[in-house]
């Protein structure tokens, strides 16, 4: 395995990971929409970076997930979630991360299939 294809796969693992803890945190006793929301950015951020890997794209340290789907679609690898929808996720990896009473810029279940969707079209990429 190339060394391009490894950090694919460990980006890819660390987002499902995230997804986990977005699912496990929605609704949980205490813990407030933004922290879960928190995890589903993360979750999308590095789907987008392992697909970045596999097509040996460079990308800088970023939480935007807006910029990093211009960029796949740039080299010909569109995600297959609208950068609006992504756009939605963005704030909650800084501005919110830190907010008492943060916004819900989607709902849950929008959050969910927007994951869900990067995650499985990132996991097909991955495919050989």
């Amino acid at each position: 395995m190339t060394p391009q294809r490894e950090e694919a796969a460990r980006l890819l693992r660390l987002a499902g990971r995230d997804q986990a803890a977005f699912v496990a945190l929605i609704g949980a006793p205490g813990v407030s929409a933004a922290v879960a929301f928190f995890h589903a950015q993360q979750a999308a951020e590095k789907a987008l970076k392992a697909v970045m890997c596999l097509h040996a794209l460079e990308y800088r340290r970023t939480h935007d997930l807006e910029e990093l789907a211009g960029q796949l679609a740039d080299a010909g690898h569109p995600p297959s979630v609208a950068e609006a929808d992504l756009r939605l996720l963005t704030p909650y990896a800084v501005e919110y991360r830190y907010d008492d009473e943060a916004p819900e810029l989607l709902s849950v279940a929008q959050a969910q299939a927007v994951v869900s969707a990067v995650l499985a079209w990132a996991q097909m990429q991955a495919q050989p």
